[in-house]
């Protein structure tokens, strides 16, 4: 009987209802300093639309740069310049560097892992500026011309710390069992990490994938010392090129009102393209 009354009694304890108001304090502070973190982005995103809005059409599109002193002209040499040096540098970053993640992942306590790993953080705090500088000593200066490759390797440079820190930590996640029931079968140590291990993660490689594009996408400091730009379209990865970061830089600092409505266009354009990349490999990280 007695045991039957206590229940009600701790339901009807003065101190519950301390609990629970400090509870949803506690909660809207939480939600309110969430909020608060993610107004600024809001704040950026918003003013590019508005500035930037005006600007697109579909001549700025397709159309290239007119001279100083014309009105109208477009994007399109910086648009295809842009896809170039992002597909160099994933090319050129990806494969190694889930590699090296494997590597990491799979020998966690030897020292050549550890030093592996320490360089990769000693990379990754490296200026964006310095690398371009590097990659305009090691590549600009050796054959005398700025070249979408040297661009591309530059920004595949700052992928590949992100790249291999994304994947170690991925696979991490992945069970034990999966490669010890693969490996007891007799499968072979390369066939399980490339169709079982691999294929596993592939969702969140992407995602790290995705995160050092969204990274280097909007890199200027690298491109200016190895891409430079190009106002005539060119798809010759020898040659330079231009890129979105390059117009927005280039134009944003000239006294023509008409060149800063398209650096503010360049703008919107970049990060909508940034924006459907992330869609579409959430979409494709979803559906694995």
């Amino acid at each position: 009987m007695s045991g039957e009354l206590a229940a009600p009694r701790a339901m009807f304890n003065p101190g519950s209802g301390r609990r629970r108001a400090g509870n949803a304090l506690f909660r809207g502070v939480i939600i309110a300093l969430g909020l608060l973190a993610i107004l600024p982005f809001f704040v950026v995103i918003y003013h590019i639309i508005v500035k930037g809005a005006a600007a697109i059409s579909w001549a700025f599109l397709t159309q290239l740069p007119k001279p100083v002193g014309e009105t109208g002209g477009g994007m399109v040499n910086s648009i295809v310049g842009t896809l170039l040096l992002i597909l160099l540098s994933v090319v050129l970053s990806v494969p190694f560097g889930v590699m090296t993640g494997v590597f990491i992942s799979e020998n966690k306590r030897t020292r050549l892992s550890s030093a592996t790993r320490l360089l990769i953080n000693v990379l990754q705090s490296v200026p964006s500026i310095v690398v371009g500088i590097v990659m305009y000593t090691w590549i600009v200066v050796p054959v005398r011309s700025f070249s979408a490759l040297a661009g591309g390797i530059a920004l595949a440079l700052m992928m590949l710390p992100i790249v291999v820190k994304s994947t170690e930590e991925v696979l991490n996640l992945v069970p034990a069992g999966l490669k010890e029931g693969a490996l007891a079968l007799g499968v072979p140590y390369h066939t399980t990490i490339l169709r079982m291990i691999l294929p596993a993660s592939l969702g969140g490689i992407l995602s790290g994938v995705m995160l050092a594009v969204a990274r280097v996408a909007g890199e200027t400091a690298p491109l200016l010392f190895t891409a430079f730009g190009n106002p005539y379209l060119n798809a010759n990865i020898l040659k330079p090129v231009d890129a979105i970061p390059l117009m927005i830089y280039n134009y944003a600092k000239s006294p023509y009102a008409s060149w800063l409505q398209m650096a503010w266009g360049a703008s919107l354009v970049l990060i909508i393209i940034i924006f459907l990349m992330n869609i579409a490999v959430r979409s494709r990280r979803d559906t694995i």
